[in-house]
């Protein structure tokens, strides 16, 4: 697995550094050409607004602390997101 930090490392609730989103896409570029197969996970402020972003760059294992549990139902955002991650992805 390659993890891809996309906040500072530190603490949870920050926002998402879309200046993360360029070396998603270059990793996940990287993995193809050396037939590489392995998981891309992204790790920080994951959320409704910004996993499918990640998604299409290339990100396929997403981590989504403060999103999931501040949610009001932590089961229907983790329905929420996986569906937004896979509507991508199809």
């Amino acid at each position: 697995m390659v993890l891809i930090m996309t906040v500072e490392p530190g603490f949870g609730g920050q926002k998402f550094l879309d200046l993360c989103l360029p070396k998603i896409r270059t990793a996940r570029a990287l993995m193809r050409k050396h037939g590489v197969e392995t998981r891309l996970q992204v790790d920080g402020g994951v959320s409704l607004e910004t996993i499918e972003r990640c998604a299409e760059a290339g990100a396929d294992v997403f981590v989504a602390g403060s999103a999931v549990y501040s949610a009001g139902d932590p089961d229907a955002m983790v329905r929420e997101l996986k569906a937004r991650a896979e509507a991508v992805s199809t």
